[in-house]
């Protein structure tokens, strides 16, 4: 039997057949949290290769493969955040989860203050980041990181305009923790 890594989404008219096939793959719970996640999905059913018969039974699987991933911010600044920096960092940790739908517990966040850093010719207060997510990155979402990073750096001096954020969508076996990947 050949396993295959392929992952397919299903419509909507299929999530009861979908579903009901791959009970032993995703539980209720899991299901809700990823449509939560992925409103633009329907349903979601792992391991069947359309091209076969064979289907990737749970067992074969790792279990980091059903889990909504690691999202991880990580920001650089030129301005000193001070004593301050902790309570920024939880502000910013429950920022994530809440503007991507993840659970908290799985959200890194990163912050490197007083840093060398020059942005259109000038040193004068910037910050410039990356957010790395496997799904859930989209207009409406990566709106509210920007903005609440903005609202979390602007008492500090840094201007929304000297604010750079990049959102990256990782692929899940891009992703690792806890000594395996998500994708398995």
């Amino acid at each position: 039997m050949i396993l295959s890594p392929f992952l397919f989404v299903v419509s909507a008219l299929a999530l009861p057949t979908a579903f009901s096939f791959q009970a032993t793959t995703l539980s209720a719970q899991q299901t809700a949290a990823f449509l939560k996640m992925n409103p633009d999905k329907s349903a979601l059913s792992f391991g069947s290769d359309p091209r076969s018969d064979d289907v990737v039974s749970a067992s074969s699987r790792h279990p980091h493969c059903d889990l909504p991933g690691d999202p991880s911010l990580v920001l650089t600044t030129n301005v000193d955040l001070g004593g301050d920096k902790p309570e920024i960092l939880k502000k910013l940790s429950a920022l994530v989860a809440s503007s991507l739908g993840k659970p908290e517990s799985y959200v890194a966040i990163s912050i490197t203050d007083k840093v060398s850093m020059c942005f259109g010719g000038s040193v004068d207060p910037l910050a410039l980041g990356c957010l790395y997510s496997i799904g859930s990155i989209n207009v409406e979402n990566n709106g509210k990181v920007q903005n609440g990073v903005t609202d979390a750096l602007e008492p500090y001096g840094v201007q929304a305009n000297r604010i750079y954020i990049n959102f990256f969508d990782v692929p899940r076996p891009n992703v690792g923790w806890n000594r395996a990947t998500f994708g398995g």
